[in-house]
């Protein structure tokens, strides 16, 4: 199986527009969306539960009241300020700011405090019209999003083992942070969704430097053309002197917005526009990539 995500240096560039398009067009991909943070490419695929299951993640204390005797000790020594004594002089911790470090669990001298793992975060199999995807759900204030990414990865591979998929198609999170690194490491190609500018110049070329440090194949395309030609050509001239591909340069249009508010891929809406061909396009230089990758 050959493992393809797809990544942004920034927010709102139409990386998960522009993957599900492709999963549109890869016959039967296994689809992974890690952006767990705000996951949204399921907005797109439609998709249908057929397994569930909890990702436990970090700890969060809890003081037994009938135990603790009030002696102050947690609260002074907690550095997130999570421990504080309420009305009647009995303590609570906030799980908010509890970072679950379990420390006044260690040092209680009554013992009066207990950890209790967080599973707040939820991960899902689902079958959909483009393939199996794989997916997450992150809780409020939940933790360990790069983590969680690693499992939904090695989830979408055994069901790509399974189903003998010849591809996994992974929607990448934005910027160059835990999740992003968790994304990049074992995969084999990379497509660069970049935004025509300034802010998304900058934050692509974070991500270059981070996925180079990775020594992971490399192509871009641009998103949203038309909007600032002369950031666009300056885009151009700099993947041209970093020698990175660009497959395509996607024009901002009105039938990619009205193939998202009907819950659409640009494929399935309009499969004979110009962004469709594009698309197209850009697909099967993929897999030419992907076919000399294995000739090496």
């Amino acid at each position: 199986m050959h493992e393809i995500t797809i990544l942004s240096g920034k927010g709102g560039t139409g990386k998960t527009t522009i993957t599900a398009a492709l999963a549109a067009l890869a016959q039967s991909p296994v689809i992974c969306d890690n952006d767990v943070d705000a996951a949204d490419l399921f907005l797109l695929l439609r998709p249908d539960i057929i397994e569930e299951g909890t990702f436990t993640s970090g700890w969060t204390a809890k003081i037994d009241t009938d135990a603790c005797t009030q002696c102050g000790l947690c609260a002074d020594l907690c550095r997130f300020n999570a421990i504080a004594q309420s009305t009647g002089n009995t303590y609570s911790i906030n799980p908010i700011t509890c970072e679950g470090c379990r420390l006044c669990e260690r040092i209680c001298p009554e013992k009066a405090i207990t950890s209790i793992p967080n599973t707040g975060n939820k991960w899902f199999v689902s079958d959909t019209c483009q393939g199996q995807f794989i997916h997450a759900q992150m809780g409020p204030g939940e933790e360990n999003s790069g983590k969680l990414v690693t499992f939904i990865r090695q989830k979408a591979k055994e069901v790509a083992k399974l189903q003998n998929a010849r591809f996994i198609l992974s929607d990448g999170p934005p910027g160059i942070g835990c999740p992003v690194i968790a994304s990049l490491t074992g995969t084999k190609q990379v497509l660069l969704v970049i935004e025509p500018s300034q802010s998304g110049w900058h934050d692509a070329q974070r991500l270059i430097e981070l996925i180079n440090s990775f020594n992971i194949p490399l192509a871009a395309v641009i998103n949203k053309a038309g909007i600032n030609n002369e950031m666009e050509q300056l885009i151009e001239n700099m993947l041209s002197n970093l020698n990175i591909q660009l497959l395509a340069k996607i024009p901002f249009s009105k039938t990619m917005r009205e193939a998202m508010l009907a819950q659409r891929t640009i494929i399935e809406y309009a499969p004979e526009s110009k962004e469709a061909m594009l698309l197209r396009q850009i697909w099967q230089s993929l897999k030419q990539q992907q076919e000399a990758f294995q000739t090496i």
